[in-house]
């Protein structure tokens, strides 16, 4: 059992602090937003996760779980402080560290004895050499020696999954030259290491450098399917048939071979930019991946051209959206290809009459800017509202209940019968046979 403080109550602190509970531990999740906290204790998650409120309401109720936002008070009685803020990016596509310095400058003001101080938050390579410079400043500051040692321990949580992908890891990183703080990390993690969870032990900049190499070649796997799908178009090939085959060699695995309108979310789009920005600091350029970020925004843009082919001048034409978050089983639309393609279906004169399951209020504020003249974005209430006089259904996220849809009833909506399956989760077949005009990624 360990005691630990977790600054940050965002994505990343608000599920790590709770599985950290669930794992027997004594938990304090640290925020500065008062409001936030308030809702915390009464319940109320701020993020939409399946599962996670849950693990939150057990935890509080057994005395595991606890919400402040005295942070000085936390660090002071928590000899593990676990840095989970946001780290957005900047202009150029570098990580935005001032909340890390922030939080680093306040452990050292406040630390009254050895502390293990850990990087949650997804951080540039040299990171953890920063927060040991800016702990020690503080500390200097304050004319205190005391020991301390930082851990680099990313986070592999997917948006839908973080409760399950917490629990159930492929592998623990603790990057650390302190050996005093490894065991202390193992012990945190106790329940998965007696579980025979892999453990990769390293120091601070291998362990930054898995978090962004993970992601960054994630992002590969997904352009280029989404490449060869684009070319299968053009050559008469199915992708989906190429795409099993392919998943079927041990060498390349399955997953992430489904080919779609590109990627988006919090995390590979942030993280190619900031490891190709890394990449040009240091010297070494990954061409690799500068190359995937690049295509993927033509992947999104792609989507519009395939739309207009289709049907022709968009103009004054009205569309329906399905799916307008990045993924399935989140409400969050950070770089989500919908933006993209809505932006463009409006840029060429079409109205949108738009859908999701959990990202209607997101929407509204995302897309405020397209909301201008009036009429141009519909709000509907549910899948099949959205069709009504709609003379094209767009599915663009593989939400569960998208899967099964009535395409009966779908194409007695529709004013004309196109439907764009931009995730091809429906056979050509199934939709021609009731009289739609399909059209998929890459077959």
């Amino acid at each position: 059992m360990a005691y630990i403080a977790v600054i940050g109550t965002g994505y990343v602190g608000s599920v790590s602090g709770a599985c950290l509970a669930d794992f027997g531990n004594w938990v304090t999740c640290v925020d500065k937003d008062a409001e936030k906290i308030r809702s915390l204790e009464k319940g109320v998650i701020p993020i939409f996760e399946p599962g996670l409120d849950a693990v939150v309401e057990r935890n509080v109720r057994a005395g595991r779980l606890r919400f402040t936002t005295d942070m000085a008070a936390a660090v002071k009685v928590h000899p593990i402080v676990f840095i989970a803020v946001g780290t957005p990016p900047t202009e150029d596509g570098s990580a935005d560290l001032q909340y890390v310095e922030a939080a680093a400058r306040e452990i050292g003001q406040a630390m009254e004895g050895y502390t293990v101080v850990v990087d949650k938050s997804t951080v540039p390579i040299g990171t953890g050499q920063k927060v040991i410079r800016w702990i020690s400043e503080e500390l200097h500051q304050r004319g205190r020696d005391i020991p301390f040692d930082v851990v680099s321990n990313p986070e592999f949580l997917r948006e839908g999954s973080a409760v399950y992908d917490f629990t159930h890891p492929d592998r623990v990183v603790i990057g650390t030259d302190g050996e005093t703080a490894r065991k202390i990390m193992k012990d945190v993690y106790r329940s998965l290491y007696l579980n025979e969870t892999p453990f990769i032990e390293t120091n601070l900049e291998s362990a930054e450098m898995i978090k962004y190499a993970a992601n960054a070649f994630l992002a590969v796997k997904i352009s280029f399917i989404n490449e060869i799908a684009n070319l299968c178009e053009k050559a008469g090939a199915n992708v989906q048939d190429v795409a099993k085959a392919l998943g079927r060699d041990g060498r390349i695995g399955p997953k992430f071979l489904h080919p779609g309108p590109g990627y988006g979310g919090s995390c590979f789009p942030k993280d190619t930019r900031a490891l190709a920005n890394i990449g040009r600091a240091c010297g070494e350029p990954l061409g690799i991946v500068e190359t995937v970020i690049a295509s993927n925004e033509r992947q999104k843009l792609r989507m519009v051209d395939k739309i207009e082919a289709g049907l022709g001048s968009l103009s004054g034409k009205t569309i329906a959206i399905l799916g307008l978050a990045f993924k399935a089983n989140t409400d969050d639309m950070r770089e989500s290809p919908a933006i993209t393609i809505a932006e463009g279906l409006v840029k060429r004169g079409a109205r949108l009459r738009l859908w999701d399951p959990a990202a209607m209020k997101e929407a509204a504020w995302r897309l405020a800017a397209l909301a201008e003249p009036e009429g141009t974005l519909y709000f509907a209430a549910d899948e099949y509202d959205a069709l009504k006089d709609a003379c094209a259904l767009v599915l663009l996220t593989e939400w569960n209940q998208l899967r099964n849809l009535d395409l009966t009833r779908v194409k007695s909506l529709l004013s004309l019968p196109y439907f764009f399956d931009l995730r091809n989760i429906y056979q050509r077949e199934e939709a021609e046979a009731v009289g739609l005009r399909y059209y998929g990624v890459g077959k």
